[in-house]
């Protein structure tokens, strides 16, 4: 019997991050003769940060038929939870913990965590990392990441970019990256497993969805373009908005539908409380982060009444519940992924388990994962007539689904697991 623990947010919170983690859970778990725990955060981030984090919309739960214990336990906040998280963890006797690396501020509380169960040699330390150079760029970034996940034993990546900013950060590290473990020796140096992101099971397309009807309820036109998940600034919604705007001047049979929640604006701005964390927040990043960063005055859904769109672009300004969210990946045509910048990506993965063909701009990853012409279309980065013209390609040469779900034929939560798996032989 193999004891593994998958640490990460668990199934109560939003987001990509948690939806990962029970995937990967649930993955270990029909692995024969395997206990899965996820062991959870309370709260991930510090008390400042304006935004609610639970998921308090969808109702089915993800673990219904698993073997998988939770337990919340781990407080940003609380460093008397990171200790006892640390004993817990020791106290479940796991073969393999699984850390999932998605933001450098939880470097602190991470590395304490994962610095107290390296010292047990029984346990391998694993990070799955999400990204190593973070996205929206900090002073403290490197340091917090370097504290955070240094203690592993074994690195997992989503992207040979990733793997390579790892020897970035630790020049003197000798690491050997692989796709398959067992072509590792013990004398490479600490093994990087390159995977993928995994396509999500959890969605599942409904057989009975009705099309033509949810476009009529929803007051699309015939080609429709989704925008999906959190807004953020390095998700590039106004250049998709900007692009959307050009082509809806030449057709009159195209809409737009944007569907996710406003990254921070999700507490009541007249609470006492909310505009107290604000204040602190904006301390804060006015100290640790450049100026270009603090995107809490983002607002792209602004573009659309300036822009005049209002009759070809459809807003669903929330939180999608999880069994929801396979209503706008089936009554739209293709994804947008304009990104800024790109590591692996949770929306691509939840595209590809509805054979979506995406449009996406030629940033990170995406050069590795969308094939112009074959799953989908390549726009030039920050170019809204590239990106316009892309769109325009789409409905004029569709691309084939079959060809989209052959990309991910390999790409399984079954797949990844076992490849983590081999790191016990």
């Amino acid at each position: 019997m193999k004891k593994i623990v998958c640490f990460g947010p668990g199934p109560h919170f939003k987001g990509g991050i948690a939806n990962y983690n029970t995937s990967l859970a649930k993955a270990f778990d029909k692995i024969d003769e395997t206990e899965v725990s996820i062991v959870s955060w309370t709260q991930q981030y510090p008390a400042i940060i304006p935004r609610d984090f639970l998921d308090r919309k969808s109702k089915e739960d993800q673990l219904e038929g698993t073997g998988i214990k939770v337990h919340y336990i781990t407080n940003y906040n609380n460093p008397a939870t990171w200790n006892a998280t640390a004993k817990l963890i020791q106290s479940l006797e796991p073969d393999i913990v699984v850390f999932q690396w998605a933001i450098a501020v939880q470097g602190i509380p991470l590395g304490f965590i994962a610095r107290k169960l390296s010292k047990n040699k029984r346990i391998k330390v694993v990070f799955d990392l999400h990204f190593v150079i973070q996205k929206e760029g900090s002073a403290l970034d490197n340091r917090f990441t370097k504290f955070g996940i240094k203690w592993a034993c074994a690195y997992v990546v989503h992207a040979r970019q990733t793997a390579e900013q790892l020897q970035i950060l630790f020049p003197d590290q000798r690491f050997t990256i692989t796709k398959h473990i067992d072509n590792l020796n013990v004398n490479d140096g600490t093994p990087v497993i390159q995977l993928y992101h995994p396509v999500y099971d959890m969605f599942k397309p409904d057989p009975l969805f009705d099309k033509e009807k949810m476009k009529k309820d929803l007051g699309l036109k015939k080609h429709v373009f989704l925008f999906f998940g959190f807004i953020r600034k390095y998700k590039g919604l106004h250049q998709a908005i900007e692009a959307f705007a050009q082509l809806n001047k030449e057709r009159d049979d195209v809409s737009l539908l944007v569907v996710g929640e406003s990254f921070w604006q999700t507490l009541d701005e007249k609470k006492i409380s909310t505009r107290i964390k604000n204040k602190l927040f904006g301390l804060a990043k006015t100290i640790f982060l450049k100026k270009q960063d603090d995107e809490r005055n983002y607002r792209p859904l602004d573009l659309i009444d300036q822009l005049k769109l209002k009759d070809s672009v459809v807003v669903v300004n929330e939180f999608v519940p999880n069994e929801d969210v396979h209503t706008y990946f089936q009554v739209s045509d293709n994804l947008i992924l304009f990104y800024l910048t790109a590591t692996p990506s949770g929306v691509e993965s939840i595209g590809y388990n509805f054979s979506m063909p995406m449009l996406a701009t030629k940033v990170g990853h995406f050069t590795d994962t969308v094939k112009d012409g074959f799953n989908g279309y390549l726009a030039e980065d920050q170019d809204v007539q590239s990106m316009k013209q892309v769109m325009e390609k789409a409905i004029e040469s569709p691309i084939n689904r079959v060809s989209v779900a052959e990309t991910t034929r390999e790409m399984s939560w079954a797949n990844y697991a076992k490849s983590i798996m081999g790191l016990l032989k």
